[in-house]
């Protein structure tokens, strides 16, 4: 019953927006620290936003600050990923992830996330 589950991805042009969502079946999600996460082809897999439980804390990687914002509905146990601005460098596939700590550190780690999703593809191309 526990299962994250992505989805919004697709192909955008440069300039574009998509919105990502992760339905959280299962979880409260309130209790849990949210990360997004990005791989692209032949990179390893990298921490792009966090926000913490408690939203005390949101972290955003320098690479999409000012472009990429992450928010929570807890009530209906859904995060979303709002992508703006998208750059071909942005192409990858984007995961969700929870922690069940409240707290997101500069730089998140992927060791510090115990539940994931199984991704969308993020295609951004002219």
């Amino acid at each position: 019953q526990l299962q994250l589950v992505e989805s919004g991805g697709g192909l955008v042009q440069p300039g574009g927006s998509l919105k990502l969502s992760c339905l959280a079946s299962g979880y409260t999600l309130d209790y849990y620290s949210i990360g997004w996460f990005r791989q692209a082809p032949g990179k390893e897999r990298e921490g792009v936003l966090c926000i913490s439980s408690s939203d005390a804390i949101t972290y955003y990687a320098d690479s999409v600050k000012g472009r990429f914002t992450i928010s929570r509905d807890n009530a209906k146990n859904t995060v979303y990923l709002q992508m703006n601005s998208l750059k071909p460098e942005d192409t990858a596939v984007y995961y969700c992830a929870l922690r069940g700590f409240d707290y997101c550190s500069a730089n998140p780690s992927i060791a510090h996330f115990g539940a994931w999703g199984q991704g969308t593809q993020v295609t951004v191309s002219s």
